[in-house]
């Protein structure tokens, strides 16, 4: 119980830190800025953009730690990876092209809910619980397409020039996915790395629960900011 109050409190005390610093899946002023002052095509830089949003994008991150947590066989790995990317894709493009709106901090707290939902599966609540398991190939697609109008949301806060924005959106989607690979990459590293150790079943039970405790808190912020913010 100790181990776990303070990995909770770890987790806490790592996305009070970047909330400020990363902004979740908002853009930065400097980044704002940039992008307001394009017009055409600009590949590169959108690229880079979409990998500096899922590195630096932790709720991301946190929500396919725990989709990964428990995968050991990489076809695996990768059917859920997919099934993320499909849902993130769809509705980055076309929240945007369609100018689909919703209130951003609403969709965050989803995206909040659903760290806490593969917390809660991995450590097998549902059938606890409430007697059945989910499809969690479902609820990954599913959440996937909240995590993609997330960041639509604030792309649309951008008013992005339409010259090129097909082209910069498709751009900035590759550069997410980029960045995914990428921090995926060192995440399963660590987890095999981990997974070889003594304990690591015991350790499991602390990991999630702090990754419920991080997802709570996440919605947290979201439901502030919508009471509080104009």
């Amino acid at each position: 119980m100790k181990r776990t109050l303070i990995a909770a409190g770890v987790v806490a005390a790592t996305i009070l830190v970047l909330h400020e610093a990363a902004f979740a899946h908002g853009v930065s002023a400097r980044d704002a800025a940039f992008v307001r002052g394009l017009d055409g095509p600009a590949v590169a830089a959108f690229t880079y953009l979409g990998a500096k949003h899922m590195v630096t994008g932790y709720d991301h991150l946190l929500f396919l730690v725990g989709v990964i947590f428990f995968l050991h066989r990489v076809r695996d790995v990768l059917l859920y990876v997919s099934l993320f990317t499909i849902g993130h894709s769809l509705t980055l493009l076309f929240g945007v092209l369609a100018d689909i709106r919703a209130n951003a901090y609403v969709i965050d707290a989803v995206i909040g809910l659903s760290v806490v939902y593969k917390g809660f599966e991995n450590l097998g609540g549902f059938p606890r619980l409430f007697g059945f398991r989910p499809d969690t190939r479902i609820a990954v697609l599913v959440f996937g397409l909240f995590h993609g109008f997330g960041l639509a949301t604030r792309l649309q806060d951008l008013a992005l020039p339409s010259r090129g924005l097909v082209a910069n959106l498709v751009s900035f989607n590759v550069g997410v996915e980029v960045g995914q690979a990428l921090a995926l990459g060192g995440v399963l590293a660590a987890l095999m790395y981990w997974r070889s150790r003594a304990g690591f079943s015991r350790h499991a039970f602390v990991a999630n629960t702090a990754l419920m405790a991080g997802g709570f808190l996440l919605v947290g912020f979201q439901l502030a900011g919508y009471f509080v913010m104009p």
